[in-house]
């Protein structure tokens, strides 16, 4: 009986230790876009701060520009889920890229919060596209884009690209969106 008790508080132990060295709610490193399927209000709204505040600056300055970087004949949802992956990854390192560059004094405090979601979810992008797809080869729609935002990016002063990616940083947050979702995106 005592032998038996003694194997049975070994075995509670080693399952107690075990259960430490391996806890159920470690963090995966797999992909997870999951939050990005609904956006919070707060994180829509700064966004919404960021692109009216832009939007202001852009008025009182001289800038034109031909470039239409986010005119795309196709929908995301048209798209495989890792060419929308790259789809959004591209377009994120652009968005961050460019808001990133502002130098208005200004714009600094409008800016920030929804500078650290952004690289937050292209990082995100990063470790999914590496987990999931780390060979994939863009569709033939999806190379073509990419090489008109390389083209324009060389073309256009820093100015159009800027301007377009922050102007039309809910058309980004809806790729991300239609990527988060998966097959489900329609």
């Amino acid at each position: 009986m005592l032998r038996l008790s003694f194997i049975l508080l070994l075995a509670l132990l080693l399952a107690a230790s075990l259960g430490a060295a391996f806890p159920k709610d470690a963090p995966k490193k797999g992909c997870s876009l999951s939050k990005y399927r609904f956006l919070e209000p707060h994180e829509m709204k700064a966004m919404q701060k960021m692109k009216d505040h832009f939007g202001n600056i852009m008025l009182q300055s001289d800038r034109r520009c031909n470039t239409r970087l986010f005119n795309q004949k196709w929908n995301p949802a048209e798209l495989s889920v890792p060419d929308r992956m790259m789809l959004v990854k591209a377009e994120l390192h652009l968005v961050t890229d460019m808001v990133g560059l502002l130098n208005d004094p200004s714009f600094t405090e409008t800016h920030q919060r929804p500078l650290a979601f952004l690289i937050q979810a292209q990082e995100d992008l990063r470790v999914c596209t590496a987990t999931e797809a780390p060979s994939h080869q863009p569709s033939k729609k999806l190379r073509h884009w990419l090489q008109k935002l390389e083209v324009a990016k060389k073309m256009e002063t820093t100015g159009c690209p800027e301007a377009s990616a922050i102007l039309n940083i809910f058309e980004v947050l809806y790729h991300l969106r239609c990527a988060a979702l998966r097959e489900q995106c329609t």
